[in-house]
């Protein structure tokens, strides 16, 4: 075997009997190195070995580790596997997101850092870069870059990161997962979720009526008559918007229920939860038989076919209803948030009302406080001890 010394020893080129190609071998930092050069002249093999000697020892003085694999290799290897291993348990819009978001923020931060090098250091040097992140995205363009992230945003990305180190170790490319925990911060304020109280309830849908009964143009009684059925339908039944967005006539039955002698609706929900059942309260059924009357549908038609997202704003906007006293903007999920809240402070049991909504007690205990007045026991919370008085004590 031909064998050339370089750099005082610490550099060798060889080729073995059998080989076309020169390799190059060195140690460094107590570790041994070899690479093919794929060169068959000596020159252009030593060539090759000095600058991939020269570049070993450079990375290794910066700290960069070699030979391991890079955050931008497990994204890819966990993006491959995540779209076929979910399934349909997730939706393409879903894993579009996860896409996007490796994209535009985590593979330029942390794409060429090997996979050791993504620790809670570089995790919490993330947080703070995001704070003033300018994205460089057609979207935000018009209004010159991006508002810094919210704290649940933000939250989704380390997610993100911990999934794509996690198939690092499923894959044996890193021992183990570091803390990606929030430093100095405890769990945010839980807020309460933007809703119509009764009487903002009944003012958003004598709006919408008027609007149905006298639009602006007869052009657009139509739309305005399908979203003043929206509102009611909604906020009698608590589907979330992209539901009821999927609802075709043939999901829908009207019944005559027998415990509270009550013609209802009887739904078969498909949404983010795959499939469930709702009933609803009697004041979807009008509106949903005006729906039926009014477009002569197919069972296969989709109940609510337009988005009336621009229409349903502008009315908001016109009975000052767009923002609550908190400030939080109200959308279409604000009518499902009004249905939990409304039946809750009629005393409707919680549990009920979860398996109604396809959520859990958790979520409604902790997001949906309306009810918490009508819950609380003032007999039990105005206590008052009897104090004995001197000549009692015996």
């Amino acid at each position: 075997m031909a064998t050339h010394i370089i750099f005082d020893g610490r550099l060798k080129v060889y080729k073995r009997e059998r080989s076309r190609y020169w390799q190059a071998v060195t140690i460094l930092d107590g570790k041994r190195f070899r690479v093919s050069t794929k060169e068959e002249s000596l020159q252009k093999a030593k060539d090759y070995a000095e600058d991939w000697y020269l570049g070993l020892r450079g990375k290794i003085k910066m700290g960069e580790p070699i030979g391991e694999k890079t955050f931008a290799e497990a994204a890819e290897k966990f993006v491959g596997e995540y779209s076929v291993i979910t399934g349909d348990d997730r939706s393409a819009k879903y894993i579009q997101n996860i896409h996007q978001r490796l994209r535009d923020y985590l593979l330029p931060f942390f794409g060429e850092k090997g996979l050791s090098q993504v620790t809670s250091g570089l995790v919490q040097n993330y947080r703070v870069h995001r704070q003033n992140y300018q994205v460089q995205h057609p979207v935000h363009k018009k209004n010159g870059g991006s508002k810094p992230p919210s704290r649940s945003t933000l939250h989704q990305e380390v997610v993100i990161i911990r999934q794509v180190l996690k198939t690092a170790i499923r894959h044996g490319w890193l021992q183990h997962l570091p803390d990606l925990s929030m430093p100095y911060k405890k769990a945010g304020k839980l807020t309460r979720r933007a809703w119509f109280t009764p009487e903002e309830y009944k003012k958003l849908y004598e709006a919408t009526r008027r609007n149905a009964r006298h639009p602006k143009y007869e052009r657009l009684r139509h739309n305005a008559e399908q979203l003043h059925d929206y509102v009611l339908f909604m906020a009698n039944t608590g589907l979330r918007p992209d539901e009821a967005n999927r609802l075709e006539y043939r999901d829908i039955v009207i019944v005559d229920d027998e415990v509270t002698g009550e013609t209802i609706l009887e739904i078969d929900v498909r949404g983010k939860r795959g499939t469930g059942y709702c009933k609803s309260t009697s004041g979807a059924v009008r509106p949903f038989e005006r729906l039926v009357e009014r477009n002569n549908p197919q069972p296969t038609d989709l109940l609510f076919s337009v988005n009336q997202k621009k229409l349903f704003n502008t009315i908001l906007e016109k009975q000052d209803l767009k923002t609550d006293r908190d400030g939080q903007n109200r959308t279409a999920y604000s009518l499902r948030h009004t249905y939990i809240c409304l039946r809750l402070m009629e005393g409707a049991d919680i549990y009920q009302i979860a398996k109604n909504c396809r959520t859990s007690v958790d979520m409604i205990e902790k997001y949906y406080a309306a009810h918490i007045k009508n819950r609380l026991d003032a007999s039990a919370i105005n206590v008052r001890r009897v104090r004995k008085s001197k000549g009692d004590a015996a």
